[in-house]
C-alpha cells in the first residue's frame, strides 16, 4: 500500500503543482488581457474546464494524502503535506471560489489583481508538498524505507 500511495501523491501533487505554476505566472494574470466583452463567456469555459482537470486530482491528493498519514503515524512530514492539503483546500474555498464568483459577473481588475495575488497561497503550499514528495521518493529509493520518510 504505501508505494501505492506514494506513487499516487507524487502524480497528483507534481501534475498540480506544475498547473498551479502555469495558472499563476500566465493564466491568471491573462485575464486581464481579455476583452470586456469576451470575458464573461472566456470565464465561464474556464472555470468549467479547469474545474474538470484539477478536481479530480485535488481529490485523490486529499485521499492520498490522508491514507499516507495513517500508513505511519510516526511520519511527521506526512502530517505537514496533509497540512499543506488544508491550506490549499482552504485558500480555494474561501479565496479563489469567491474571487471567481465575482469575476463570472465581469471583468474586474481588481478582483484580477486579488486573485492573483492570493494564489500564492496555494502556488507556495503545492511547491512545498512537492518538496515534500522529493523527499519522501529519495528515501524510498534510498532504501530508508518509506515508514521513515
Amino acid at each position: 500500500m504505501t508505494n501505492a500511495l506514494l506513487i499516487a501523491q507524487a502524480v497528483t501533487t507534481f501534475a498540480l503543482t506544475g498547473l498551479i505554476w502555469l495558472v499563476q505566472l500566465v493564466h491568471y494574470p491573462g485575464f486581464a488581457s481579455v476583452d470586456s466583452d469576451q470575458f464573461n463567456s472566456f470565464h465561464a469555459m474556464h472555470s468549467t474546464r479547469i474545474t474538470l482537470i484539477v478536481a479530480p486530482l485535488m481529490g485523490v491528493e486529499l485521499l492520498t494524502s490522508v491514507a499516507w498519514c495513517f500508513d505511519d503515524p510516526r511520519r511527521i512530514t506526512a502530517f505537514i503535506g496533509l497540512a499543506l492539503v488544508a491550506i490549499i483546500w482552504g485558500s480555494t474555498a474561501f479565496l479563489q471560489v469567491p474571487l471567481h464568483n465575482q469575476l463570472s459577473n465581469g471583468l474586474s481588475a481588481g478582483v484580477i489583481d486579488r486573485l492573483v495575488d492570493t494564489n500564492w497561497i496555494r502556488t507556495v503550499a503545492w511547491s512545498g508538498r512537492s518538496v515534500l514528495v522529493v523527499i519522501w521518493l529519495l528515501a524510498a529509493l534510498q532504501g530508508q524505507g518509506l515508514e521513515r520518510g
